[in-house]
């Protein structure tokens, strides 16, 4: 098993009205993943997902692809040592 770690994602793009936070939250559903996504008000989604790097690479290609009607332009991220303080992912309030 391995160690747990933290992935912190910021994507642009069309990526708010289009049901993306709604899409993340799916897709870390099916994986073994704490943590939440949010709008950002400079147009940005926002992602912290913890859990196992294989399973974060999985979520992060998800975001990368976006749902139909989305259109990634960038995704920036930062990798850290997992906090622990989420049990489940979700969708936390626009920032």
């Amino acid at each position: 098993m391995d160690e747990k770690t933290q992935m912190h994602v910021w994507v642009s793009g069309l990526v708010q009205g289009v049901g993306f936070r709604y899409y993340v939250r799916q897709q870390a559903s099916d994986l073994p993943i704490s943590g939440w996504v949010r709008n950002v008000s400079d147009g940005r989604v926002e992602v912290l997902a913890e859990g196992e790097r294989a399973d974060l690479e999985t979520l992060l290609a998800a975001v990368q692809r976006g749902p139909s009607g989305s259109a990634v332009t960038e995704v920036a991220v930062d990798w850290r040592p997992a906090a622990g303080r989420w049990s489940k992912f979700s969708i936390s309030p626009s920032e």
